[in-house]
């Protein structure tokens, strides 16, 4: 989140200022989220966040859209880098009820992620932002390629739209939504990963997933578009995965 690299540079020689901060920070962040309206659409016609006792997946979605899980209250662990900035966005995670994984693609990657499988019998699902945390925006890393091919769960990637959102000149463009504004989601089917795929299967499924994320962003901000505009309020059409594939 930009607005904590300033503190998080403040507060490294005073860590104890950190908790102090993620307590009243999380407490702003759960008031502030109480106030936004939810809208969901989904390709298999399930309730999202699904319930874990019927099924975990790993949600996917990109790092400028962190907050807005926030909204639904959903039981999962996500995976926060190791940096400063990390420990302070980390404890207002745990505040908020939302489990932690420390550790990146870039830093700590690879423990965090043999955890993740390690943990892969908990009753919780997974999130990840796959261009995070220093992007580049909305490019996709493998590391969530690789949870997925090693846990056996189907990747679920959610694409999101603010009707109406402060975007910081960050890396990201990170949004912050308007009190009481709205927030879309057009969820993808499960999709599925091989076991034990090389390296050129990797990246393969790398490129799918990357493709159908930003499929479903660009769904999800047509929405929110129109919703502003007050043209036409109803959810988008989704197109399964598996019937593009087959069309082309």
């Amino acid at each position: 989140m930009p607005l904590l690299f300033g503190f998080s540079r403040m507060t490294r020689h005073n860590r104890w200022l950190i908790r102090y901060f993620a307590a009243g920070a999380a407490l702003l962040i759960r008031s502030w989220m109480s106030t936004i309206r939810v809208r969901v659409a989904t390709a298999d016609g399930r309730i999202h966040p699904a319930d874990p006792a019927s099924g975990r997946f790993v949600y996917a979605f990109w790092h400028e859209s962190l907050l807005a899980p926030l909204a639904t209250r959903p039981k999962i662990r996500v995976l926060i880098s190791q940096h400063t900035d990390g420990e302070v966005i980390a404890q207002i995670c745990q505040r908020l009820g939302i489990g932690v994984i420390r550790g990146s693609t870039a830093r700590g990657g690879s423990q965090a992620l043999l955890e993740m499988i390690r943990e892969a019998g908990e009753s919780t699902h997974l999130g990840i932002t796959p261009d995070g945390p220093r992007g580049p925006r909305r490019e996709l890393k493998p590391g969530i390629i690789m949870v997925a091919s090693q846990t056996g769960l189907p990747i679920v990637p959610v694409g999101v739209g603010f009707v109406r959102a402060w975007r910081f000149q960050s890396w990201d463009r990170f949004a912050l939504p308007w009190l009481g504004s709205t927030v879309v989601g057009v969820l993808g089917e499960p999709t599925h990963v091989p076991r034990d795929l090389d390296r050129g299967g990797l990246s393969e499924w790398k490129q799918v997933v990357q493709n159908r994320l930003l499929e479903l962003t660009e769904l999800a901000e047509e929405w929110a578009a129109r919703i502003r505009s007050g043209n036409n309020s109803e959810p988008p059409a989704i197109v399964p995965l598996a019937v593009q594939r087959r069309s082309a």
